[in-house]
């Protein structure tokens, strides 16, 4: 008795796109139902899928949240440190993935089951990919939102960026390098090792 033998193509399957809305029409109420493993942000009708974060980016994060998750439990009881996948609502509309994220104690009414409004701090790793986004579009948008703090973390450049909202503006908290401790402006006596940043991304 013959078999039937599938045909193996490496063709996207592209009749599941006309599942989903089209470019343009997505809702916010279509985004949040999303269910994905990608990382994917929204913007007025439009989504964005991001690259997939490598193992020496993962790395840099989990180091990262670690100090910061160390820092609270001691020093402000009741804050909460999270990281992607994270949809954060910037303004209705707006939404973005950053890799780290803060909510102070004072602010837990800002979590939603599905979403976050506004942090309070933003820790973005800088992609080779996405360096324009990260380093220019993000700088911009996560000011416009209002977030108070904001950290560059630029392993290429080996440089710590830390930034902090004057006005509708962000203004240079401090450029850190190799040799030098990150401070942050929001919470108080936070600092790190900018060496120990780089050291984390290695195995």
């Amino acid at each position: 008795m013959l078999r039937a033998t599938p045909i193996q193509t490496t063709e996207p399957v592209w009749e599941l796109a006309d599942l989903f809305p089209h470019q343009g029409t997505w809702t916010e109420e279509d985004y949040l139902e999303l269910e994905t493993n990608h990382l994917i942000e929204y913007s007025h009708g439009q989504v964005e899928v991001l690259p997939m974060p490598t193992i020496s980016h993962q790395r840099i994060v989990a180091f990262l949240y670690n100090q910061l998750l160390a820092f609270i439990v001691q020093f402000r009881p009741g804050a909460e440190v999270l990281f992607a996948p994270l949809k954060v609502r910037l303004w209705p509309g707006k939404y973005r993935e950053p890799d780290i994220v803060v909510i102070l104690s004072e602010h837990h009414e800002r979590l939603h089951e599905q979403y976050l409004d506004l942090p309070d701090l933003v820790i973005e790793i800088v992609s080779p990919d996405n360096r324009q986004l990260d380093v220019s579009v993000k700088r911009r948008e996560y000011a416009q939102a209002g977030i108070p703090e904001y950290w560059i973390i630029d392993p290429e450049a080996e440089r710590v960026l830390v930034l902090t909202l004057a006005d509708n503006h962000y203004e240079v908290h401090g450029e850190f390098k190799t040799g030098d401790c990150a401070t942050s402006s929001l919470l108080d006596g936070f600092e790190v090792n900018v060496e120990a940043v780089w050291a984390a991304a290695r195995p």
